[in-house]
């Protein structure tokens, strides 16, 4: 089913939804439900249940409750109860799996539900098309008007009510910022009821969306909704680099992609020594420098020469710590060094498909010998 908030514009292109990619088509199924209840029939005397989940934009999702006992299905478009007037979304859940939701989210099954008054009109959808198609324009005047009484806050994203009456400006900002001067200000500009509402920077990315450093969109922006926090420990435990600019993602934030591999570096680190171990030798104490974790390597050097480093199984490691703690000392590491092979693997390119090479401007340009040309003779009076 086609989202009746796609629409295109005067010359036929196709505009978008604008839900940054939680519409419901195609490839647009952030926060998609699979309903596997949907093909099964209630038992005989059980009334289906009154609650719908409605999307709204960017993935917010509330329950209403269907006190017309309208035929509702995904993807249809109603107008729901709101602090004043009413909102416009669209049905993203029906049936048995909302109660399921709505115990997932803790959400009481009670009288203060808001319900469902219609299912959108024509009139409906054309004042929510016309009052969307504002949100860009008015986002940049409210950031104008920000920076003009000098608030250090930062307006990310623009959400108008379905019937127009009130707009909600989610802004992000690092200390509190006492916005009630700028409140006045859209007040009177915008002529509309205002609210602010401030989010983090995980769920500003999210509401943005963009492209990672790895290439592929953003997974707060396409599936992910569970932001847990991320430390620094992660990028240690799995041996990279703290390096904040390769570390940090699009809000600023440590990459949420860090905690992904964690819980199977810290299987593998169970049956590892610490990098803390200290190996008691003859020549000296030998400090860890270095774990391969899945080729269960480790690299020592002595406190003499830490540029040298010695290669030793880590079973072997744990040996050598079993020996010293009952007081013994090696003679020294290079009898437990392993010999790791290093094989170069060179890779051929075949041109398949009939191009050029790539590397044709990096051969250097053949100079032109000008003693091979044939010089003009001079020209003579007596010649013709």
């Amino acid at each position: 089913m086609a989202c009746t908030s796609c629409s295109t514009s005067d010359g036929g292109a196709p505009k978008g939804c604008k839900n940054n990619g939680t519409c419901g088509t195609d490839s647009c199924n952030k926060l998609t439900v699979f309903d596997w209840l949907a093909n099964m029939t209630l038992p005989g005397g059980q009334a289906p249940f009154d609650c719908v989940e409605v999307r709204f934009k960017n993935g917010r999702k509330e329950f209403f409750r269907n006190t017309e006992k309208l035929t509702l299905s995904i993807g249809d478009v109603v107008a729901t109860e709101a602090s004043s007037g009413h909102d416009v979304g669209l049905v993203s859940l029906t049936g048995e799996l909302v109660r399921v939701q709505m115990n997932k989210k803790h959400v009481k099954d009670n009288a203060e539900v808001p319900k469902i008054y219609r299912k959108a009109t024509q009139k409906d959808i054309d004042i929510w098309h016309g009052v969307r198609n504002k949100e860009d324009a008015i986002q940049v005047r409210a950031r104008e008007i920000a920076i003009a009484i000098k608030l250090e806050m930062k307006i990310s994203d623009i959400e108008f009510q379905g019937d127009g009456s009130k707009a909600t400006f989610y802004y992000t900002a690092n200390d509190r910022v006492d916005f009630r001067q700028l409140i006045k200000e859209y007040a009177g500009e915008f002529k509309i009821r205002v609210e602010m509402k401030q989010v983090g920077f995980r769920q500003e990315a999210a509401r943005l969306g963009g492209i990672g450093s790895c290439g592929r969109e953003l997974c707060c922006s396409s599936w992910l909704t569970d932001f847990r926090s991320v430390n620094t420990s992660a990028a240690r435990y799995q041996q990279l680099s703290l390096n904040p600019q390769k570390l940090a993602g699009q809000c600023g934030k440590l990459k949420c992609c860090l905690n992904y591999e964690l819980d199977t570096y810290l299987d593998a680190l169970k049956g590892l020594p610490d990098m803390d171990t200290k190996l008691l030798t003859d020549k000296g104490d030998a400090y860890c420098q270095k774990i391969d974790i899945f080729k269960n390597l480790m690299w020592f050097s002595y406190a003499n020469a830490p540029a040298h480093w010695h290669t030793i199984k880590a079973d072997k490691a744990k040996e050598i710590v079993a020996l010293n703690k009952q007081g013994k000392k090696i003679a020294q590491l290079e009898d437990y060094v392993e010999e790791v092979s290093t094989v170069n693997i060179e890779k051929k390119f075949e041109n398949v498909v009939g191009q050029d090479s790539l590397t044709r401007f990096d051969q250097p340009k053949k100079k032109s010998n000008n003693n091979n040309k044939r010089k003009k003779k001079p020209f003579k009076k007596n010649e013709q």
